[in-house]
């Protein structure tokens, strides 16, 4: 469920997955950030709208696999809406083929980042998405440099 909105220094960031596993896991990554973070999370697509009206995260990690709404018309249904144009969304998923990754592409995902098996890599990954300034500007890389790759 939603929490409150962050204080002023940190990310209110919010995770949609479903998987407890992987939100334990994205829990160790965002704490080896050391970036502060204000993190929620929903666990369907029907609690990430509900959640969205509510309060608009600064970064949305959007997991394409979900029960009751999943991912891709999580996708569609928020980048139709002009109130989330300033929201980052970036694909979390386990989904690593040329097909959803085109999807998240051409449906306006900012990153697309398949689900990191170790926690340094997850933890490199979130890094580099949450130094981006989102605020001051929406970063829609070039095809080539949309999918996030542990270096």
């Amino acid at each position: 469920m939603p929490r409150d909105k962050a204080t002023p220094t940190e990310t209110n960031v919010l995770l949609a997955d479903d998987d407890d596993d992987d939100f334990l896991f994205f829990t160790l990554a965002v704490a080896d950030t050391q970036i502060a973070v204000a993190l929620t999370r929903v666990e369907d697509g029907e609690m990430l709208m509900k959640a969205l009206e509510e309060n608009i995260p600064d970064v949305l990690f959007l997991d394409l696999h979900m029960p009751c709404k999943n991912g891709w018309q999580c996708l569609r249904e928020i980048r139709s809406n002009r109130r989330y144009d300033n929201l980052p969304i970036i694909t979390y998923t386990s989904f690593d083929d040329l097909k959803n990754i085109d999807y998240c592409f051409r449906e306006g995902a900012n990153l697309y980042s398949v689900k990191a098996t170790n926690l340094a890599s997850l933890t490199e990954i979130l890094k580099r998405v949450l130094s981006i300034e989102w605020k001051r500007t929406m970063y829609f890389p070039p095809r080539q440099e949309f999918v996030l790759q542990p270096s």
